[in-house]
């Protein structure tokens, strides 16, 4: 899946940290802003800042390979302890309730005692299924949001962040599977294949979205004064983690069991769509459409590059033009 060019740039620790560093002052100000102090929210801040440079430093390919080379052949099944601390760290500090703790360990745990369980086997184990799912659905029916219940506003950050960051330490340390692309690099070739698979889809998108009428054109200011903080969030927070789930994990997965990376191309890009129906109004066949369409164009920016990181760039240009552009 991934083409043999050679890289000609990669993220490094440094550029990391400098983007990871203003995206945490900017939720501490916000969240001043919003009237937050305390020990409490300093603590759900601290989990969340450091969820989010567990799972963005393991994206710098010098990062990642130190880790993998520091847990080992036996040691990787340590990697599920980060999200596993950080998760109890948060219910016993903040919310106080020992069913939560329980919960958030649970979430952690049993992935990582499946893949376990498939080390040294091919990609397409019913674990490896299994694993998927549990990552998956309890965010999907935000079941894992009542873990999270403080703040309000870091809910569903802190839900995707430990989402991700499990899906990371299970699939990505634990069980190593080959071709997630889970690390970011630039090779030549891949400014092409976001450009024109967003062109194309976005032509498909507008003309479908407003005949079935989905999408209608309404720019306004106030959305475009919400860009930054709107980019950050989707990009981080919605593009990245879907397109590791739905293109890294089960895609791959899916291709891998089947011998045909067409087949996996069309089934992820069903469950994907699919994932969208709960969106009011339920149930929303024409969120299932559009979204399966884009899951098609998602999955083949990642089979023709065999990267994370193109398909992210795509979806986050998607999903922001919509936020600017539609409703």
């Amino acid at each position: 899946m991934a083409d043999g060019k050679s890289k000609t740039w990669e993220l490094k620790l440094p550029i990391a940290f400098a983007v990871w560093v203003p995206i945490i002052v900017f939720v501490i100000l916000l969240g001043f802003r919003l009237g937050y102090r305390g020990p409490r929210y300093g603590m759900a801040l601290s989990v969340a800042a450091a969820l989010f440079a567990f799972e963005f430093f393991l994206a710098c390919p010098s990062v990642l390979e130190r880790a993998r080379k520091f847990l080992g052949e036996h040691g990787r099944v340590l990697a599920p302890l980060a999200p596993l601390f950080a998760v109890l760290i948060y219910t016993i500090t903040v919310t106080g309730k020992w069913t939560l703790a329980l919960a958030g360990a649970a979430y952690c745990v049993v992935p990582a005692l499946l893949l376990a369980r498939s080390t040294g086997k091919a990609p397409g184990t019913w674990e490896d299924y299994a694993a998927a799912l549990i990552v998956w659905l309890p965010v999907e029916f935000r079941w894992m949001y009542h873990v999270f219940p403080y703040p309000t506003e870091l809910s569903h950050t802190l839900t995707v962040l430990l989402a991700l960051s499990t899906g990371v330490a299970v699939f990505v340390l634990l069980r190593r599977m080959d071709g997630i692309g889970y690390a970011i690099v630039w090779r030549r070739g891949f400014a092409a294949n976001v450009a024109l698979h967003f062109l194309i889809f976005a032509a498909i998108a507008v003309t479908v979205g407003m005949l079935i009428g989905f999408l209608k054109f309404d720019p306004t200011l106030s959305r475009l004064r919400t860009l930054p903080l709107a980019t950050v969030g989707i990009t981080f927070f919605t593009a990245w983690p879907e397109e590791f789930l739905f293109r890294g994990v089960l895609q791959n997965l899916i291709s891998r069991t089947l011998k045909n990376q067409w087949a996996g191309l069309a089934i992820a890009a069903v469950i994907f769509g699919f994932s969208h129906i709960m969106h009011a109004p339920f149930p929303n066949w024409k969120y299932v459409f559009l979204a399966t369409i884009a899951g098609l164009f998602y999955g083949h920016v990642w089979m023709k590059t065999g990267s994370l990181f193109p398909g992210a760039l795509v979806h986050a240009l998607v999903d922001i033009s919509w936020h600017v552009l539609f409703r």
